[in-house]
Order: C-alpha cells, then structure tokens, then sequence
C-alpha cells in the first residue's frame, strides 16, 4: 500500500519561501524582546499529564494530546482507566510549563524574572485559518513583579515589536478579571455562576448585547440581574469607559484596581513606539481559567480572532510550590502573525544577496574546483551562494530558485 504524502490533519510543511519569512520574524522577535531585558529559555515539549490536566488550561484542557507509557510500564491489556496507560502529554500551551520550570529553579534565576519562550505546542483544535495543530508559540512573561510595571512592559514590547514588523493601527483591548467579577458581584449575580456568566459575556463580538442579555435570561438568571449588568455595560460605553465604574464598583472591588488599569493605559499609551489604539473593554473574558487580574488582546482589522492575548496568573506557580509568585505574560500568535504577512505577500528586508552557479552535468573535477574556490570567496563577502547542477528544463529551475530569491545566475559549461 502506497505511504500518504499529505501531512497529517492540522500540521503543515512549510516551503521555503514561508521559512525565509519565519526565520525572519523569529530574529526580530528575539531582538526586540532581548532589548526588553527577556531572557530567552526552553522547556520540553512533553509535561506530566497531571500538570496539564490541573483545571488551569481551561477549554484547552480537552485538547491534549496524550501519549502512552513506555515500554515495562504499558501494560495495555490490564488496564481499567487513562491513568493506568498514560503518564504525559504534548504541551498545549507555554504557560504551565514556565510555572513548573521557575518552580523547579528560582533559586538559580534572578527577581524579577523576564522570560522569553518560542516554541510548538499541540492542540486536538479544529483546524481553520490561521490555527493549527501544531503551532509555534512566542510568550513574554515577567515573574515576581506584582506592580503594574510588569503589564505596561508585556503591552509596551509586544506593540514595539508589532511595529517593527510593519504592523499599524492595530488595536490593543485590555481588561482585569477583578473589574469582570466586580461588575457580576454589584449586579446581583452569585459567585459561582460567574463562570456561566462569563462564557455568554465572551460571545458579545458574535451575538452583541442583545445576544448576551437574552442567552443570559434564557439560562435561568433573574431578570433584575441581567438588567443591572446590561445598564453597566451600557453605561461604559456611553460614559467614556473606566471613570464611570469607580464610583459603581464601589465595595466590590479592590480600590486600587482601576487606578492601576489607568496607570497601566496611561504609560503604555505614552511610551507607544508606533501607532496602535488602547482601548478599555468590559467584554473581554479569555478563556483560560488561571488569569487573576489584567487580561489583554491584540486585534487586526480584516482578520477573525485575535493575533495575541495574555495576562496575570498569580496563583499558577503556587500550585507547583504551595506558595503564590506574582506572574504576567504576554503571547504572539505566532502562526496568525505568518498569515497574515504571507497573505500580504511580505518580502523580508535587507536579505542577502543571492546567486546561483549551474554547473553542466559531468562537468570535470579541475573545473568544478575554480566555480566552487569563486563562490568561497563571495560567501566571504557575504553573497548566499549556490552550487547546483543545471537541470534539463533551467528555465522552470531559476523560476523556482528566484521564488526563493535567487536574484543572479551563472551558467557553468565544461571548457572546449
């Protein structure tokens, strides 16, 4: 039986011309994060299937691809539950790993802590535009800063390095999961349906507020209720966002919360390296269930979803060390970012410049030598230079080879 050639469902080859791009994106990446004091660091791409199974992934949770014990340890045909044939599981996300590593080595890291990971993760996700099954994530997450610096840092070099992949106009939405609850607290809903609440809230962009008001009321919550949290919603929307809801939270919510959001708002907006908007949005939920306070995204207009999002999440790494560490971070969508460019036909700047040699078929070895010594000396000088022999069709071959950026040719024949 003839082998597949197509990879498998939700991962995809990558040709050449997308890698030159890839490559590209990562280096800048990396340099406007370095220059941003992030250290880069690396995880394995295979966690204990109880860290990943510990309630704090949220829906992604459901998505893990599991893998079997090994070897004496599978013992398939005697097993009565999961547990009895799995111990691991691929990463779904960059976020529980990190928890677990600074854990494992705080001791040998400095305080704060500013991290830098890019790497695949692996979610059972139905594939679409843009999302994957295997994927590339780049986090930034900033460990041990319970100040509100932490958050205009992730905001401030993620939008710097949005900018310097040409990216403008972009909009950033920043929430807190104390102003959601907050809000769910003063309009007279209970504590533990704020979950529920939430997931509704989080459908605004598709069903609006009349969607939400109406899901929420056919749920069974009290009418009353739903009424007060509609007219908070209203009234931020109305009134010019985070200023009408100081006096009405009021008692529900920390009273240093919302001068820290405007803080945060205020000095990202100042210290903004391109053009971008900031907006406060009451609607946004994320979905992950380990964020404690600030959450953001990063939206583009002509594209579903979002490009990036994060937040607070101290509480994760106690889970690891039984005692709470402040935690922040910042992720790319990595794969949406290579869409959108290889959508808009992006060609990398100040790429090298590059020559191919085509050498006729049997060309003797003496001669061979001279081409080969002639492309040493321009790869000293900094020219990409390739050595391949001349193909049948070489119209069809330096069409190909220009595609990745062949921009010259020499034709090499065997002297007369």
């Amino acid at each position: 039986m003839a082998m597949t050639k197509k990879p498998v469902t939700g991962m995809k080859d990558i040709l050449p011309a997308e890698m030159q791009v890839r490559d590209y994106v990562i280096r800048v990446i990396q340099e406007t994060y370095k220059s941003f004091g992030f250290s880069h660091i690396e995880t394995p791409c295979m966690e204990n299937i109880g860290n990943l199974s510990s309630k704090q992934g949220g829906e992604n949770e459901k998505l893990i691809f599991k893998v079997l014990k090994r070897g004496e340890k599978l013992h398939i045909a005697e097993a009565k539950e999961e547990a009895d044939v799995v111990d691991c599981g691929m990463r779904y996300d960059l976020t529980v790993p990190l928890s677990r590593y600074f854990a494992s080595h705080s001791a040998e890291l400095p305080s704060p802590f500013k991290a830098l990971q890019m790497g695949n993760v692996w979610r059972a996700d139905r594939p679409q535009r843009g999302r994957f099954r295997q994927f590339m994530q780049c986090d930034i997450d900033i460990l041990g800063d319970a100040s509100c610096l932490a958050e205009i840092e992730l905001m401030s070099a993620t939008t710097t390095l949005l900018g310097k992949l040409d990216f403008q106009g972009f909009t950033v939405c920043f929430n807190d999961r104390r102003v959601l609850k907050a809000m769910a607290a003063c309009s007279g809903f209970e504590e533990k349906d704020y979950d529920q609440v939430f997931i509704i809230l989080d459908k605004m962009d598709k069903i609006g507020m009349s969607g939400v008001e109406a899901e929420l009321l056919e749920s069974g919550f009290g009418k009353e209720a739903v009424e007060r949290y509609m007219e908070l919603f209203a009234a931020v929307s109305e009134k010019g966002g985070l200023s009408c809801l100081e006096e009405r939270l009021a008692g529900f919510i920390d009273d240093a919360a919302i001068p820290s959001m405007k803080t945060i708002m205020e000095s990202v907006k100042a210290a903004a390296s391109c053009e971008f908007s900031l907006v406060f949005d009451p609607t946004l939920v994320r979905g992950m269930s380990y964020y404690t306070g600030s959450i953001f995204e990063i939206k583009m207009e002509g594209f579903g979803g979002s490009v990036a999002g994060g937040g607070r999440y101290d509480e994760m790494i106690g889970k690891f060390t039984g005692m709470n560490t402040p935690a922040c971070g910042f992720s790319i969508g990595f794969e949406r970012i290579i869409t959108i460019l290889m959508e808009q036909g992006f060609a990398v700047p100040g790429e090298r410049k590059k020559k191919a040699y085509l050498l006729e078929k049997n060309m003797p070895a003496q001669e061979m030598v001279k081409v080969l010594t002639a492309a040493g000396k321009e790869r000293e000088a900094g020219v990409q230079v390739l050595v391949a022999n001349m193909n049948k069709n070489k119209k069809f071959q330096k069409e190909q080879l220009a595609k990745e950026g062949y921009g010259e040719f020499v034709e090499c024949y065997r002297e007369k």
